[in-house]
């Protein structure tokens, strides 16, 4: 059973948020009004962080995406009284809409802040409604949602595979639409657990950590610090 998660090569990234806006494409999320935006009712399953050191003139900017960890042992989970929020078998931190009531508890419970409440019932421009990706769910207001590693993706794959007669690869196979974007290709994605993997083996670098490990959430993110 694959163990899905992902690698960021910080000393790569240019904070383009080319991964931001294909997120965005692939998985139907709504827009925020300016007005809903300053009450903070915005919707982006993946945000970009800036991050900028030292003191003026001598500062140095550095980008960050930040998204679902998909954690091994997901605070979320534990909190949520209808079982709306779950960890599938192949590690994936998933979302059933039609169970969520709401309360935003795994919201709260979530150290990464990477779920969003839908305030309002999407709304799409007229001239962007043909753009709507056919396979995933318009989320109606009221409920929580999340990065899901383009779960869709995988479901198309894995069908493929079988219809092939092999094994799904633990590379190549299955990439979510932020990867697939990124022009630097500071993203990898494949399998954790395989060891013939880029992402297994570069997640054993010595540059690789992943965010708040003392929290012990286990995040399947890792994230290259920048080189020296």
């Amino acid at each position: 059973m694959p163990r899905w998660g992902m690698l960021i090569d910080l000393d790569k990234c240019t904070g383009c948020q080319a991964c931001v806006v294909a997120c965005k494409q692939e998985n139907n999320i709504p827009f925020s009004t300016p007005e809903e935006a300053e009450y903070g009712r915005e919707i982006s399953w993946m945000r970009v962080m800036t991050i900028i050191e030292g003191q003026y003139p001598d500062t140095k900017m550095r980008f960050m995406p930040m998204l679902c960890q998909h954690c091994d042992h997901p605070p979320s989970t534990k909190v949520c009284p209808t079982g709306a929020t779950y960890k599938d078998p192949e590690g994936l931190v998933a979302q059933i809409y039609a169970r969520c009531i709401g309360c935003r508890y795994c919201a709260n419970a979530c150290p990464y802040q990477v779920k969003y409440f839908n305030w309002f019932e999407p709304k799409w421009p007229e001239e962007m409604k043909a753009s709507l990706n056919p396979d995933v769910s318009i989320r109606p207001q009221g409920v929580v949602e999340k990065c899901t590693f383009c779960h869709h993706r995988l479901q198309k794959v894995r069908d493929q595979a079988a219809a092939d007669g092999r094994e799904l690869r633990g590379e190549g196979d299955y990439i979510p639409a932020c990867v697939q974007s990124c022009p630097t290709q500071a993203m990898i994605f494949g399998d954790l657990d395989d060891p013939s993997t880029r992402v297994s083996k570069v997640s054993k670098s010595p540059r690789a950590y992943r965010m708040q490990e003392d929290l012990g959430t286990e995040p399947k993110i890792y994230y290259l610090k920048e080189g020296e």
